[in-house]
């Protein structure tokens, strides 16, 4: 889980938990897109899963073969996280282009979007673990079903439906960390720019030790001249501070240490310092 999810640039339009409905789809997706809106779910199609990490609501593709992550962001923007079985663990997949359709409610018009590929650190050559997309402006601020027609993960083809219906954030409890091994190895090796003196700045531990028992919560909308996380671009928290560099990081959430951590390790030149993750 090292690379979970980096929404690395800005969250939420509408900022919103979202309700995704995976199911198979072994077929080869039709080339005309007449009716890209997604058909009710029938009842023992639901998932009922927890919200996910990045504020989003993680739920099955398939019979749970895999798993998702879907996150509205602000600046029309939504982030879609592949995860595997187990819902911890990254999934990754084949870089592709998901052709989509956006359905504003009320409406029976859907205009087609592309989310595109947007490797997370970490991420093979030729794979991806996360898909990103930008709604039309005239979606801004609306409700809308999104329709994810074919992607194909290993030799399975899913189909992949949500929506930004309910509210954002309403989790409980602490966001999921990275697999125990893979944990040790991103916080206690030294790599990049992450050194032995910020492991010890960090009191020698895993994130998962240190912020243990906290609750994460996302503001979606932060107030001009705070800080905000240097991965989703939501209000920071002191309490989910990393000491990377020799500086003092703030974040949302758990999982977002991780990924900065690993973009420390591994692509040091994009790590800013502290004071540019400040809401303009």
């Amino acid at each position: 889980m090292l690379r979970k999810a980096v929404l690395f640039g800005g969250l939420a339009i509408a900022a919103a938990t979202v309700v995704i409905v995976g199911c198979d789809n072994n077929q080869p997706p039709s080339e005309k897109a007449a009716e890209p809106k997604a058909p009710p779910v029938k009842p023992d199609e639901e998932h009922g899963h927890k919200p996910g990490s990045h504020g989003g609501i993680i739920v099955s593709l398939g019979k749970d073969s895999y798993h998702a992550e879907a996150v509205f962001e602000k600046g029309r923007k939504v982030r879609l996280y592949m995860l595997g079985k187990e819902e911890t663990r990254i999934q990754e997949v084949d870089a592709q282009d998901l052709a989509a359709f956006v359905t504003p409610e009320g409406s029976t018009e859907a205009v087609p979007v592309t989310f595109k590929p947007e490797p997370q650190a970490g991420d093979a050559k030729g794979k991806t673990s996360l898909f990103v997309a930008t709604l039309p402006e005239e979606m801004s601020g609306k409700k809308v079903q999104v329709t994810v027609n074919n992607i194909q993960v290993g030799i399975e083809r899913f189909r992949i439906a949500f929506s930004n219906e309910k509210a954002a954030h309403d989790g409980d409890g602490m966001p999921s960390k990275v697999a125990d091994e893979d944990e040790k190895k991103l916080y206690l090796t030294p790599g990049g720019m992450y050194t032995d003196a910020d492991i010890k700045a960090n009191g020698g531990v895993v994130a998962s030790v240190k912020f243990k028992g906290l609750k994460a919560e996302h503001d979606l909308k932060p107030k001009t001249g705070v800080k905000i996380c240097p991965v989703t671009l939501t209000k920071a928290s002191p309490k989910f501070s990393w000491v990377i560099g020799g500086k003092t990081y703030e974040f949302c959430c758990p999982p977002c240490v991780d990924e900065f951590v690993a973009l420390a390790k591994e692509n040091p030149d994009k790590v800013l310092d502290p004071s540019a993750y400040i809401k303009k």
